[in-house]
This record gives C-alpha cells, sequence and structure tokens, in this order.
C-alpha cells in the first residue's frame, strides 16, 4: 500500500507522480490484513496488503489527540466555517467534532488508516463498541466473515480468485462509501450528488484520479505492479462562490490534501456516504 503521507504541494501529478495506493489483493498471507482476525480459514480467504514496502495497514499511525467535546461544528479554519448544516447521524458529528478538538489534525501516515482509525474512534465513542459487533451477517460469503467482506471493501480489495469474486461487483472499489453502504449504515452519493451539494458534513468519500485505474480494481486483478492512485478521506464541509455554487469541498485527511480545498478536477471517479448509525 503506497499511499503517501504529504505529498510535495509543488510535486508534478500524474501517473508517475507520488500516489495513494489503495488496492490489497486478497490472495496470500493472513498476518498482514486488516481482516486477520475474521479466520474464515482456507486459501481463498487469506488477505495480504500489497504494495510498496514499508506501508502495511496494519502499522500503526499516530491518530491521538482527537478528543470529543463541543458539538458546535465549525471548520478547523476558523476564518472559513462550515455551511449551517448538521451531520445526520451521531458518529458523523463524533467523527467532526474529533477533528476539530484535535490538536494532531495531520497525523501523516496512509490515508485508509487514517480515515479508518477516526471512523472506528467515532463509533466506540458513540455506541461503546467496535463498529465490527453490528455488522450484519447478511454481508458474509462462502470464502469471507462479515468483519473480512467489511475490510476488503474498505480498503478496495481486488483479486481474480473466487472467494474475491463473491464481494459484491457493485460495492467493489467504493472504499469507506462501498463498505458502509452495504452494511447498511449510510446512503450512497455518487459523483453527482457529492457537486450537487448532497453531503453532509462527516461523510466518508474514496475517490480516484484516473477511471482507469478504478476499473480495473472493480475487475479485478493480481498484477503486482498495479499501482493506483486513490485517496480516503471525511467530508467537512462546502466551499461556494459569491453566487453560491459549490467549488469546492474541504475535507480531513492525513494531511495530503486537508491544506486546501478538492475541487471536480482533482479525481475521475468519486463515491461518498453519508452515515445513517
Amino acid at each position: 500500500m503506497g499511499c503517501a503521507s504529504r505529498l510535495n504541494r509543488n510535486a508534478k501529478t500524474g501517473k508517475h507522480a507520488e500516489r495513494h495506493q489503495l488496492v490489497h489483493s486478497t490472495e496470500t498471507d493472513v498476518s498482514a490484513s486488516p481482516a486477520s482476525d475474521g479466520g474464515s480459514g482456507g486459501p481463498e480467504s487469506n488477505p495480504q496488503a500489497s504494495g510498496h514496502s514499508g506501508d502495511v495497514l496494519s502499522e500503526t499511525d499516530n491518530v491521538n489527540g482527537e478528543g470529543h467535546g463541543s458539538s458546535q461544528v465549525t471548520h478547523h479554519n476558523d476564518s472559513e466555517p462550515l455551511e449551517n448544516m448538521a451531520p445526520i447521524s451521531p458518529v458523523a458529528q463524533r467523527m467532526v467534532e474529533n477533528y476539530l478538538n484535535s490538536d494532531n489534525k495531520m497525523p501523516g501516515g496512509h490515508c485508509l488508516r487514517v480515515s479508518k482509525r477516526r471512523f472506528d474512534k467515532a463509533y466506540r465513542e458513540v455506541y461503546g463498541h467496535s463498529v465490527y459487533r453490528d455488522l450484519p451477517e447478511r454481508i458474509a460469503t462462502p470464502y469471507y466473515t462479515p468483519k473480512e467482506v467489511f475490510d476488503f471493501l474498505y480498503y478496495s480489495a481486488s483479486g481474480t480468485h473466487i472467494g474475491w469474486q463473491s464481494l459484491p461487483i457493485e460495492y467493489r472499489g467504493r472504499g469507506n462509501a462501498g463498505a458502509i453502504v452495504y452494511a447498511g449504515m449510510g446512503t450512497l452519493v455518487d459523483s453527482l450528488g457529492i457537486w450537487g451539494g448532497q453531503l453532509r458534513p462527516g461523510a466518508m468519500l474514496q475517490v480516484w484520479r484516473y477511471r482507469s485505474d478504478y476499473e480495473l480494481v472493480v475487475q479485478g486483478t493480481n498484477d503486482k505492479e498495479f499501482d493506483p492512485y486513490g485517496h480516503s478521506f471525511i467530508f467537512m464541509g462546502y466551499v461556494r462562490d459569491e453566487k453560491n455554487a459549490i467549488k469546492g469541498l474541504r475535507i480531513a485527511d492525513q494531511g495530503f490534501q486537508s491544506y486546501r480545498p478538492l475541487n471536480p478536477n482533482d479525481y475521475e471517479v468519486w463515491w461518498g456516504v453519508n452515515l445513517s448509525i
């Protein structure tokens, strides 16, 4: 997994730029898997994070200092408050609060680990236990437990074997949005909805710089050289022009792009989820 924690803001972008590789292989060793305690067994249910060395998702990031506090929703840049709209779920509200109250808004590390950790932390604070306890049994497959299915979808796992093919194709490559929607914990928002103003603060997004990368993730690949460029983050609010038209998204990530609003041209594929939990 080759997701950069902070890209040089003056660096060139493109196919050969430093990138956020979100793809997992679900082929080999279980020890490096984010779902390694799911334990459904068998050679086709033993996942491994693939990609650049030293960036395995099981590593620990420093996301401390994001405690909860006031319920007031204001943007981390005090001069530019969030839109006057509240999250529609307690978990989304808590993620926003935790981020705004954090002294460490750019912890570095992998975008997926940071967004997942923020989501998990907020869920535990609201419900008192892990999200895995509340996953519906219906999302399990003959090859994977609910936890494994949730994690493989969240981390945009890819493969070609029959176990991976048991993951629902309509949610592959949609990252956090696909996993949360499939678990019945939110409402999917596509690119038209995202840029049409449908996101709520605390929504989670998975994006891909190139549509061809996204399509190959969905189709499935075991190519060890495949290096897609995607990103995972939390929506904080819209940026609007003088005519109230949306021109950007303010986000919370690990520091890669949260220093500026995102615009529609940053990525070719956009998927989001408004949480309902």
